[in-house]
């Protein structure tokens, strides 16, 4: 009796740490996105994948296994639910882990992985055991047609990686853009290898292209929303806003820590992630200004 009432106690205790700790249990999901004939997100955690069914197979994107050795076949079993046609192509969106880890199941059903040379060259010097290579690369452009369906890949130059592709679906108005611009909140460690004056050219060069709503890479805020173009002119608005504010303070010799300590900007205090992510924007601002990279 005295060991059972410890165990119990036990599985408590470990049940309210991960409480405590905002620990969830694995939210696996495949949704059709709405107003679409076969568009879906898929979503382990919080990170999110586009995939497109057709007549003559499936595109997929973003195996999203960083961290969960079965999240890509999670994925792929997510997708069999919707159809059985073969899966013809995944597609990196960059050469980010967290993203792009765990394609083997893909790989295994017959894909063909696709992403911008650029990652490739990434990849083979990281050499990770849980990413697939890809099989076809390219420079600037590519458009993969299938089943009556094109995907429209494009090399928007530096930005959140050197390798980000924006993946746009020209029939239904939508591209899959992941880690760039953000849904509703703040960008936060993902800027660590952020390219900032660029990321600026980036996102208009975005703005300017025909479509209506973002897929994000991670669900967006409120409500694992999808994004517009409204969202995308908030960040480019953002980023130029942090920019200008941390080289005021970077000319008067206030980078790093005065900088990281005491610059706020009110404007964006109401977006989730303020105020666990404004140290990053500030730190990588303060390497540009502060130190010129």
């Amino acid at each position: 009796m005295k060991r059972t009432v410890l165990t119990v106690l036990a599985g408590v205790l470990l049940a309210t740490q991960a409480w405590s700790q905002g620990q969830q249990a694995p939210q696996i999901e495949a949704r059709k996105v709405d107003g679409t004939d076969n568009v879906y997100t898929f979503r382990n955690q919080n990170s999110q994948a586009m995939f497109i069914v057709t007549n003559d197979g499936v595109i997929a994107t973003d195996p999203v296994g960083y961290g969960r050795p079965q999240g890509g076949a999670q994925y792929l079993a997510e997708i069999r639910k919707v159809t059985n046609q073969p899966i013809r192509y995944l597609v990196y969106s960059h050469h980010h882990f967290d993203h792009i880890a765990g394609g083997r199941a893909f790989k295994e059903a017959g894909a063909r992985v696709v992403a911008h040379r650029r990652a490739l060259e990434r990849l083979k010097v990281l050499n990770d055991p849980n990413t697939v290579l890809p099989d076809e690369t390219f420079d600037k452009s590519r458009t993969i047609t299938l089943g009556g369906t094109q995907l429209e890949l494009t090399y928007a130059g530096l930005n959140h990686s050197d390798s980000t592709l924006v993946m746009r679906l020209p029939k239904e108005r939508i591209i899959f853009l992941v880690d760039l611009i953000p849904v509703g909140a703040l960008p936060g460690r993902g800027l660590i290898d952020f390219y900032p004056l660029e990321a600026e050219q980036s996102i208009k060069q975005i703005l300017a292209m025909d479509w209506d709503r973002l897929i994000p890479g991670h669900p967006g805020a409120p409500n694992n929303r999808l994004g517009t173009k409204k969202d995308a002119q908030e960040q480019l608005q953002f980023l130029q806003d942090v920019s200008a504010a941390v080289r005021a303070e970077a000319q008067q010799g206030r980078c790093w820590e005065p900088v990281e300590k005491e610059l706020k900007l009110p404007k964006y205090a109401s977006w989730p992630g303020y105020e666990a992510n404004l140290i990053f924007a500030l730190r990588r601002y303060c390497a540009l200004w502060g130190r010129g990279t």
